[in-house]
């Protein structure tokens, strides 16, 4: 059969072979589309305009950060009761960073998108002699602040400054107040090792403070609860609660998979374990009856409660730190002594 028929390339006419004789001619370098000049640069109302919503943006992120600091330090001295301050506190300070955050990202981004320069440009690469790689250089970074208008938009220019500046602060308040009591890292994994629960406290549900009976539980229930006298305390009663409080449940005992010298830290088949993840520290608060599984609702980790709280699923690393309870003559839950392990996130000082 001929090519013809089988319709080939190089005689069918389907493909047309560029500089062997054929009708078709190099493409040309279409070059840059036209520039579209933008209301801000043939406007000067709308320039002006830019310009003021610019500087709206940048002193937004100012005011942000004076919101922040309000709420950081103003909240803290007021005498409103402790539950209230603390959620009025942490909204001023999630709002304050959030509007500080923005406004700059905001205002710069306006700035580059409306007032800068946009012509588009095209530079040929070449070798450059040190010498002349340097004046190109510092050529270019005068002409990138001559083009910004940052010389001639003085006002803008000093808020931007301005909110640069103080932007940062925020974050490096958070991180100082993080521990203000200068203890070395083995001395705040041992503030970490030791809660109000020792020997002989009852357990109370939380927040009501009643004491709980080893026959109030029943499988499959899931109760939170804290350390008698917690809710007495006057100072530091937040950072207590937080290390101390835990979550009391009850199984069969025939599906517990109990670890040698942990046999009496039951009470027929009610156990109970740290509500700090041991990712992040998010509290625990989902418990399924069917699976025996805890969850944390932050990052989705996984523990089984019949292997004592062993990682199953997720970023955690290892199992919830169990409190030896038992109970005493009256028949309430009390704690035979605190955790034998730090509780909350991993740390690598751990023994």
């Amino acid at each position: 059969m001929s090519d013809e028929r089988h319709g080939n390339p190089h005689t069918s006419g389907a493909v047309d072979p560029v500089g062997q004789g054929g009708t078709s001619k190099e493409f040309q370098n279409p070059g840059l589309p036209p520039h579209t000049p933008r209301i801000t640069d043939v406007d000067p109302k709308a320039e002006k305009r830019a310009s003021r919503q610019v500087f709206v943006l940048f002193l937004i992120s100012i005011l942000g950060t004076i919101l922040f600091f309000f709420g950081y330090f103003g909240v803290g001295h007021t005498g409103i009761e402790i539950g209230t301050k603390l959620r009025l506190q942490n909204t001023l300070i999630g709002l304050g960073t959030a509007f500080a955050m923005l406004g700059i990202g905001l205002g710069i981004i306006h700035w580059a998108k409306s007032l800068m320069p946009d012509h588009e440009v095209i530079e040929e690469r070449h070798e450059l002699a040190p010498e002349a790689g340097r004046a190109e250089a510092q050529q270019m970074i005068e002409e990138i602040i001559e083009e910004s208008g940052m010389s001639r938009r003085k006002v803008l220019t000093g808020t931007l400054i301005g909110a640069a500046a103080i932007a940062p602060l925020p974050a490096i308040f958070m991180f100082r107040d993080l521990d203000r009591s200068k203890k070395t890292a083995n001395q705040m994994v041992d503030q970490l090792r030791h809660t109000m629960w020792h020997e002989g406290v009852r357990l109370v549900r939380d927040p009501s403070g009643l004491p709980i009976k080893a026959s109030d539980i029943q499988i499959g229930s899931a109760v939170h609860v804290i350390p008698e006298g917690l809710n007495e305390l006057k100072e530091n009663k937040l950072n207590e609660k937080a290390k101390a409080v835990v979550l009391v449940m009850r199984l069969s005992e025939e599906k517990m998979h109990i670890s040698p010298g942990r046999e009496d830290w039951h009470v027929n088949g009610i156990v109970a374990y740290s509500k700090i993840c041991t990712h992040v520290g998010c509290p625990i608060a989902l418990y399924e009856q069917h699976t025996h599984h805890l969850l944390c609702p932050c990052h989705q980790s996984t523990f089984d409660l019949t292997q004592e709280c062993k990682v199953v699923f997720g970023p955690a690393s290892h199992a919830l730190p169990q409190l030896p309870i038992t109970v005493d003559d009256e028949g309430f839950l009390v704690a035979r002594s605190d955790f034998q392990e730090p509780v909350g996130p991993s740390y690598w000082e751990r023994g």
